[in-house]
């Protein structure tokens, strides 16, 4: 299974000749959880810890004796139904968007051209964009959110004619809503000065 890399791999076989059940067991465990911090996307998809573990004793090749969680799967099963990682979009630079951005990407996809339509991919994007700095704790330019939302769309969702999601219908809207908000409350709190003016009078 490549998309975990050698390094799990060498800590799988490191845990098989662990001859304490109790350290082997432990060992197995924080393999798993390195598993999961490994490969964020799992963590979106149902039952996903026992994914893991089924993973880790694919990994060892069926030999590997610690006590799991849940029943490990034997090779005929795995004939039957190849174990594999589910939304391969969501690999590689794309990792941390997570299941819940394709669903939505997917829902507006179905949407008939307009301003519902518009509006939803917008929202995807700024959640994109939130997604990427948060996991890689950098900022990212939005030509780079554009790019990427385009290639998990298959080319069906478009923004590169935007400069920016600051000149987007979204942001307008919300900018212009607090700009409405603060203007009202700067009126209110004049009417109150202006009365408290007049009670002094």
């Amino acid at each position: 299974m490549p998309e975990y890399g050698r390094m799990i791999q060498q800590l799988v076989e490191r845990c098989k000749e662990i001859t304490d059940k109790t350290e082997r067991d432990e060992m197995a465990a924080a393999i798993v959880d390195f598993m999961g911090q490994r490969n964020p996307q799992l963590r979106d998809e149902d039952n996903y810890k026992h994914k893991l573990w089924d993973h880790l004793f694919i990994l060892s090749g069926y030999d590997l004796d610690v006590s799991s969680p849940y029943p490990f799967p034997t090779r005929e099963q795995i004939k039957e139904k190849p174990m594999k990682m589910e939304y391969p979009k969501l690999q590689g630079e794309f990792k941390f968007y997570g299941k819940s951005i394709l669903q939505l990407i997917e829902k507006a996809i179905e949407l008939e051209e307009g301003d519902e339509k518009l509006a939803l991919i917008e929202v995807i994007a700024n959640n994109m964009k939130k997604s990427y700095n948060i996991y890689n704790k950098e900022h990212v330019t939005d030509d780079v959110i554009f790019r990427h939302l385009k290639e998990l769309s298959e080319d069906r969702l478009d923004l590169t004619n935007l400069d920016s999601l600051e000149k987007s219908k979204l942001y307008f809207t919300g900018n212009r809503n607090k700009n409405q908000k603060n203007q009202h409350q700067k009126n209110q709190n004049r009417h109150r000065s202006q009365q408290n003016q007049n009670r002094r009078k």
